[in-house]
């Protein structure tokens, strides 16, 4: 029967046969076999879970099968974090000559894996305006353009780009699409359902919610899957049990944390913009954000990350930061508490100052990724910060 993405969080993986409600943790490495056909067997499946921990593993595979339910996908390849996810995607994917066309406001991981990474294995990128739809267009290479790579909402200026229009032109020109939705969350949007071929997501935020885990996920139809599961059987990037047991106990919670940091985060972002101190606010849930019908059209929430820019720059937003009490000065997003960083000093080991020049992170730029503290806590701390700065 059809049932709603709470219910599928709960129940995806149910084993009616298990008698534990709390899943065990498969803590195993290797998993013996009876004889010389269920070990050959073993050996040859894609992503069995009972044969070697890289190919698989019971616990993984239920986190898994979750996460394939929660956007409506054939199958998931859990991952141990968010960039072992972006990696094997770009390796299991692309060959050198391929071309990639890429949002120049994107995360700085990815984009360092793009401008840094990419070009020493023949894989050359195009960044675009994620907000021009046309631009996708425009850059991309008949022939040699194999993958568009998405983010939306983007990580931190939140520009939402048009998931359903580039899907298409990369369906249009055998090309692939896949749409970071880390920040959305299958609460907040499905990718899949627009036209995207993939998904994929650091687990670590708000997933798995509770800042103690380090996972990622690629998410799609199972040929696709399994063809990038060869790359990453090499490369290796495998996610721990305890991680994947941790992330699945997370999901159970996702849909009432994810909406309660959109009404927090909703609320937080209209005080910001309307208090003097502040010279703009990214967040697509504001009436004056410039891609609103966009938004209404692709999102049914708009997720608890915004970015806040200050009068008076880097000094100013470190002084903002240092006054804050809630949120605590740490890197990572869609945790049950308030997390504050400047973009511009967190990713200056990944990007050059050229680089975050160009992808619009000023250096006064503020992020704020909201928690669960009570939407009055949270704004009664930053008027202190604001007033204070």
């Amino acid at each position: 029967m059809d049932v709603t993405l709470e219910t599928l969080l709960l129940y995806a993986d149910a084993d009616p046969d298990e008698p534990d409600l709390a899943p065990p943790i498969h803590q195993s490495t290797p998993f013996a076999a009876a004889g010389v056909a269920e070990f050959a067997k073993m050996n040859s499946d894609a992503r069995h879970e009972r044969y070697y921990r890289r190919y698989g593993n019971p616990s993984q595979a239920r986190l898994e099968t979750v996460l394939a339910a929660a956007e409506g996908a054939e199958a998931c390849l859990a991952t141990a974090s968010g960039m072992g996810a972006a990696s094997t995607i770009v390796l299991g994917l692309l060959a050198s000559g391929d071309h990639v066309v890429a949002q120049r406001s994107m995360y700085g991981g990815t984009l360092s894996l793009l401008q840094h990474l990419a070009p020493r294995l023949g894989i050359e990128a195009t960044l675009v305006d994620q907000t021009d739809t046309d631009a996708f267009a425009r850059a991309a290479r008949p022939g040699t353009t194999k993958l568009f790579l998405l983010e939306s909402p983007s990580n931190p200026l939140l520009r939402v780009t048009d998931i359903a229009a580039v899907a298409a032109l990369a369906r249009g020109m055998g090309a692939l699409a896949c749409v970071d939705n880390t920040v959305a969350t299958p609460v907040n949007q499905r990718p899949l359902d627009l036209g995207a071929d993939l998904v994929m997501h650091s687990v670590t935020k708000a997933l798995s919610g509770h800042a103690d885990v380090l996972a990622g996920a690629i998410i799609g139809r199972r040929e696709l899957i399994d063809r990038i599961w060869a790359t990453h059987l090499v490369v290796g990037a495998v996610i721990s049990p305890f991680d994947a047991w941790l992330a699945l106990r997370g999901l159970r919670t996702l849909v009432m944390r994810v909406e309660r940091q959109n009404r927090t985060a909703d609320a937080v972002a209209r005080f910001l913009a309307g208090h003097p101190a502040v010279r703009g606010v990214n967040y697509p849930g504001l009436p004056d954000h410039p891609q609103r019908e966009l938004v209404k059209r692709q999102m049914t929430g708009h997720g608890g990350l915004l970015s806040v820019e200050l009068g008076g720059g880097a000094d100013a937003a470190e002084r903002f930061i240092d006054t804050l009490q809630l949120p605590v000065r740490a890197p990572s997003l869609g945790g049950v508490r308030s997390l504050v960083v400047r973009p511009a000093a967190m990713w200056a080991h990944e990007m050059t100052a050229d680089e975050l020049a160009a992808t619009g992170i000023a250096p006064g730029l503020v992020r704020l990724a909201v928690g669960l503290e009570p939407e009055q806590d949270l704004i009664a701390d930053l008027e202190h910060a604001l007033t204070a700065g």
